[in-house]
């Protein structure tokens, strides 16, 4: 549930709990160690998981359904995908943006200078696009009309929301959130660690960081490292956050999750894990609501892990997007292929 962020720590007790942490983190690391290798897994057997019985989700809990077939991107690599108002998704990839119709319908490419690895669509059909080191605006008609000044070569964007006249870009290459202006400017910086302010920073050991703002202005922030979701003000306040590491179908499992979220209609959240790849409903306050899919419904049921460090977990997941209606948008990355969920009706 959620849980509230404090003012200023004494410094002292912060470093005691720390010390304390690492001598159990140790213990464990060494019980879980397996020496030999011949689990597979990397745990001994005292503690590895059944997998399979992880990925068998209770069929009480999955309250959606897939509507039709999957939607093939027409890519060779995927990144990312949004939704506009009227229900259109958006899908990066490659060195491009492919734009479908609410059915599947593939309608309009859209060529681009550089891989982009994220975007968001505006009310007015502008594309926000995150391009390598920087972010590359363009109309409703698709041509482009803002190159902003780039971050450098340590950037890597993952993800961008805008709000009013605020927009926001996670930097994952220097675990940061960005906060520019509509003409570009850099206002801020967001999320930095700040002792002062109760604000311990991002743990991002992949490139998947993402954010969204709320229609409260809040922004809400992932923070994988930490298997949670920050929620911060638009000052840069950390205000609260929820999400606890479990393999349990409540909690994020494994090492960096959730690897994307999104907002949805009803201000809750749709959210995504990689390795045991799971894609599940919490209601605003953090609350577990339910299951979109569960491996078995992403097709996943084969390649089930779970990460307990960044090296194990090196594929590119799953991201998410929520239409007007509610629908859920699935991107499966590694396939090329989009998935595209409806809540089911009471009773069914």
């Amino acid at each position: 549930m959620v849980s509230r962020a404090l003012g200023k720590i004494d410094g002292s007790l912060i470093v005691v709990a720390l010390v304390i942490a690492a001598m159990v983190t140790g213990a464990v690391s060494v019980l879980r160690l397996d020496t030999t290798g011949e689990s597979g897994s990397g745990l001994s057997a005292e503690y590895a998981y059944n997998l399979t019985k992880l990925a068998a989700v209770d069929p009480n809990l999955i309250l959606y359904a897939e509507m039709g077939q999957p939607i093939g991107t027409g890519f060779r690599q995927s990144r990312a995908i949004a939704v506009d108002a009227s229900g259109r998704m958006y899908v990066t990839g490659d060195r491009a943006i492919r734009i479908f119709s609410a059915t599947g319908n593939w309608e309009k490419t859209i060529d681009l200078s550089g891989e982009p690895r994220c975007l968001t669509v505006w009310e007015d059909g502008s594309i926000y696009v995150g391009l390598g080191d920087h972010v590359e605006v363009f109309s409703a008609q698709g041509q482009r009309v803002a190159s902003w000044e780039p971050l450098g070569d340590e950037a890597v964007l993952t993800s961008i929301a805008r709000h009013q006249d605020d927009i926001f870009v996670a930097d994952a290459g220097h675990r940061i959130v960005l906060h520019y202006d509509t003409a570009g400017t850099l206002v801020g910086h967001i999320g930095g660690k700040d002792p002062e302010r109760n604000i311990p920073g991002f743990i991002i050991p992949n490139p998947h960081f993402d954010l969204a703002v709320s229609r409260d202005g809040l922004l809400r922030v992932a923070n994988p490292g930490r298997n949670r979701i920050d929620t911060y003000t638009i000052a840069g306040d950390l205000e609260f956050f929820w999400g606890e590491r479990s393999v349990d179908i409540k909690g994020f499992c494994g090492c960096c999750n959730p690897v994307s979220f999104a907002l949805l209609p009803d201000g809750g959240f749709v959210t995504a894990e990689k390795g045991l790849e799971r894609v599940k409903v919490y209601n605003s306050d953090g609350g577990f609501v339910g299951v979109v899919a569960g491996p078995v419904q992403l097709g996943k049921e084969k390649q089930l892990k779970i990460c307990n460090t960044p090296e194990e977990c090196r594929g590119a997941g799953l991201d998410v997007a929520a239409g007007p209606d509610g629908r859920v948008c699935v991107l499966d990355v590694a396939n090329n292929l989009i998935r595209v969920f409806r809540k089911k009706e009471a009773g069914r």
